[in-house]
């Protein structure tokens, strides 16, 4: 696990249902379960600051640290999709963008590319991308925050006239392969499935371990948002494998979920003046409200 999108993760699936910012100590207590120094946690929180996607302030000799808007879009461009029903129809409508970026603005122009891939896009020729998602506020906020009204365009387009829709989904997508990432993701989590139900039931299986496992759960399968362009169920492949491996998430997920937060609750502490109450329901079971 990389710290920054660990840090993702942990924002996501616990620190945002109790407050909007964590103690530094907090942080460091949780991500050290994982392997990661606390040198680097402090180095990857102030890269964070400085890239902008957290912001911190001091409460005595203590930090703490918040997402920014930014940090927050990215968080929950994630998340949104990680814990969404996703079992809407196709409206008929292509969202397709093209951009041109001059070549001494290079870093922007891979921005733009990664930002594009995470909400679903697909590259179909050159310098133009396209999503059959509803995710026209989406684009048009990352466009105001990176500042790219001169560079892009965003349109709608209800046909594509040289190319049918399985053809220009082939074009800008990989399904057989995403479909091998979820069958490997299935053959592990089924094995690590029946293991945990029986280690519970017996009495083996501690909180810390299930905050451990259910952490590791959410990082891994939230990866798959950055290949799995999230379609409409009619323009799914039969039998798709990401149908299976994500009820099989829900079924893992629910059965760590009260020991986790549990433990979790041991590490957390918030700032001694934040007033928001924590929603422990919606950190047990993220799947009740986001659709």
């Amino acid at each position: 696990m990389k710290p920054r999108s660990l840090m993702f993760t942990l924002f996501g699936e616990y620190i945002q249902h109790y407050s909007t910012e964590v103690w530094i100590g907090s942080l460091i207590q949780m991500m050290s379960h994982f392997g990661i120094s606390e040198s680097s946690i402090r180095g990857a929180t102030l890269r964070m600051v400085q890239q902008g996607f957290f912001k911190v302030r001091k409460i005595g000799n203590r930090s703490y640290y918040s997402l920014t808007n930014k940090g927050k879009r990215t968080m929950m461009d994630g998340f949104a999709r990680v814990y969404s029903m996703r079992n809407y129809k196709w409206d008929g409508n292509w969202r397709i963008l093209t951009y041109s970026v001059p070549e001494e603005k290079r870093e922007l122009r891979n921005q733009i590319r990664k930002e594009l891939s995470l909400m679903g896009f697909g590259l179909i020729s050159h310098g133009t991308w396209a999503s059959p998602n509803p995710v026209e506020d989406r684009v048009m906020e990352f466009i105001k925050d990176y500042h790219l009204e001169p560079y892009v365009i965003l349109f709608t387009s209800s046909s594509v006239v040289s190319h049918d829709n399985h053809e220009l989904i082939h074009r800008g997508w990989n399904f057989d392969e995403i479909a091998k990432e979820y069958e490997s993701f299935i053959d592990q989590y089924r094995q690590k499935y029946d293991d945990f139900k029986e280690r519970i039931w017996n009495n083996e299986l501690s909180d810390q371990e299930c905050f451990i496992e259910r952490t590791k759960l959410v990082h891994e399968y939230r990866s798959f948002f950055f290949i799995d362009p999230g379609f409409p169920n009619d323009l799914l492949p039969a039998d798709w494998s990401g149908l299976k491996a994500r009820e099989l998430f829900f079924n893992v997920h629910q059965l760590l979920s009260v020991p986790a937060i549990r433990y979790f609750e041991t590490l957390f502490e918030k700032a001694p003046d934040c007033e928001l109450e924590a929603n422990r329901d919606r950190a047990i079971n993220p799947f009740m409200d986001i659709v």
